[in-house]
């Protein structure tokens, strides 16, 4: 029996400290209409979500269209790269994707955050076998996850998201049998 999962990630937020406070922009408000838009054509059955607003933004139009209430996970939210801010970014993702056990202080490797994603991912499908689950998350999480049933999903598939972007993982029990992208931003063809 297939399950369908559709990894959302959320659209652009307004950027603050607070991670689990942190709101959708105005153009990540309009982006989030369309992820609606494109879910209410995929027969969506539940609707689960990272605690983060802008995660819960994301998806809060899908939840209210099927009339479900959304299933906060807390294993969904992003993964912590560090204790607080980290002076260079783009190097401390680096880091932290291409050696799966190393983590910053106070944050969490990939494998850490790869492992509770998972597994919350596999109490979905053995909880939900033959649904259609929406689940608001995030970026890093997110490939990870995707990367754990196939390893083609990497850092280099990280870096070519979109905000929001929506995945949906075809699965039976637990075999990825397919993967397809159904968000077209404004830009592409």
């Amino acid at each position: 029996m297939t399950t369908n999962l559709y990894f959302v990630r959320h659209a652009h937020s307004t950027y603050t400290p607070d991670e689990l406070g942190r709101p959708l922009s105005e153009k990540g408000i309009q982006d989030a209409r369309m992820v609606t838009e494109l879910l209410i054509k995929e027969n969506i059955d539940y609707v689960y979500s990272s605690p983060y607003k802008r995660a819960l933004q994301t998806v809060e139009g899908i939840a209210k269209h099927i009339n479900q209430e959304i299933v906060i996970v807390d294993d969904f939210k992003e993964r912590r790269l560090a204790e607080g801010s980290v002076e260079d970014f783009s190097m401390a993702i680096t880091k932290v994707w291409k050696d799966y056990d190393f983590a910053w202080p106070g944050g969490e490797s990939s494998r850490m955050a790869q492992k509770r994603g998972v597994k919350a991912t596999l109490q979905l499908l053995e909880k939900l076998p033959g649904k259609n689950i929406v689940i608001g998350t995030h970026g890093n999480l997110m490939v990870l996850i995707m990367n754990c049933f196939d390893s083609k999903y990497d850092f280099e598939f990280w870096k070519e998201l979109k905000m929001p972007d929506i995945y949906r993982l075809s699965i039976n029990g637990t075999e990825l049998v397919n993967v397809q992208r159904i968000f077209k931003d404004a830009n592409e063809d």
